[in-house]
């Protein structure tokens, strides 16, 4: 029998109760950082049924910010130590906030908006 809708009925405490082993360190057996894709696997699950499961059970909600909120100190400390790709790390930072944005500002005298100035002089020939 079909699901009538909301959320998939197989959700039940054992699946919050594997989640929550794999926040506590059951991604270590095949990863270096928790991820929502890991956890999907973990519990044998897609993404998008976790990401459901995260809106509609507060529970399961917090399971998958912990997961990031791991994510991010890890990859921070694994980088300062040299443990991480850079690249990698960098990419997966940015999904927390990080970013490696230059910003510049070109600005005129004093310190207002650069005004580009353009004088036009006609010159008579004749003289």
């Amino acid at each position: 029998m079909k699901n009538p809708g909301g959320r998939p009925k197989e959700f039940n405490d054992a699946i919050i109760a594997k989640a929550q082993e794999y926040v506590d360190g059951g991604y270590l057996r095949e990863e270096e950082v928790p991820t929502i894709a890991g956890l999907a696997l973990y519990i044998d699950k897609t993404r998008s049924t976790v990401y459901e499961w995260g809106k509609e059970n507060p529970k399961f909600s917090d399971i998958l910010g912990k997961i990031m909120t791991k994510q991010e100190r890890e990859l921070l400390n694994g980088s300062l130590k040299g443990d991480y790709n850079a690249t990698i790390s960098k990419l997966m930072l940015t999904k927390h906030g990080y970013s490696d944005k230059v910003e510049n500002e070109i600005s005129g005298p004093g310190g207002g908006p650069m005004v580009n100035e353009v004088r036009l002089t006609i010159v008579d020939p004749q003289h």
